[in-house]
């Protein structure tokens, strides 16, 4: 399994360190130079870069997540992105689509407090902005198996794994899947390779 997230920010912090480094040798010589004294240290006011703040995770890619304030550390993982989906009849037009699509969607709850999970936070992003949210649809002949449209409690140690379907337009593919719980300061995101 991938841990982009935790590797992206170790490189981050390791490039301030180095970057500052040289800012000081630089700056300590120049002032040498000139014959004055070492200007004193700026504390830098930058955040450090966190997991949830790398480029997009590629279809299959494990994103670990520590959500500290409520005492859980889970994983969320976008298996698979499938447009058009076979089955079901095709969306109505006050759904905005003419066709089906469906992420393939897991959470586990690793460690610390159940929490709840369902498809809200999950929606389609395009090139030119637009966002597809999730349908609010389940049963029928929705592709199964299905992730929940309602909260589900996650504990300790257990997973919840299913499709999310969405009703989109048949001539264009999303870019991305986004993932943006109330949890999380910023979104996560899985690239959507084009056909």
């Amino acid at each position: 399994m991938n841990s982009r997230a935790i590797s992206a920010a170790l490189a981050a912090a390791l490039l301030l360190a180095i970057t500052a480094c040289s800012n000081g040798e630089e700056s300590a010589a120049a002032a040498e130079e000139a014959g004055k004294p070492e200007p004193a240290e700026v504390a830098s006011s930058s955040p450090t870069p966190e997991p949830s703040e790398q480029s997009a995770f590629a279809l299959g890619d494990k994103a670990d997540i520590v959500d500290e304030p409520n005492d859980v550390s889970f994983d969320a993982t976008v298996i698979a992105y499938t447009q058009p989906e076979t089955g079901p009849q095709p969306p109505t037009e006050e759904l905005g689509g003419d066709t089906w699509a469906t992420a393939e969607i897991k959470v586990c709850n690793v460690k610390g407090q159940t929490f709840s999970v369902s498809q809200h936070p999950w929606s389609l992003a395009y090139e030119d902005g637009t966002r597809i949210e999730v349908s609010g649809l389940s049963g029928g002949d929705l592709p199964k198996p299905e992730f929940p449209i309602n909260d589900v409690s996650v504990k300790p140690g257990d997973c919840v794994r299913g499709k999310v379907p969405y009703p989109v337009p048949g001539d264009s593919r999303p870019e991305r899947i986004v993932y943006a719980p109330e949890s999380l300061d910023e979104s996560l995101e899985w690239t959507i390779p084009a056909e």
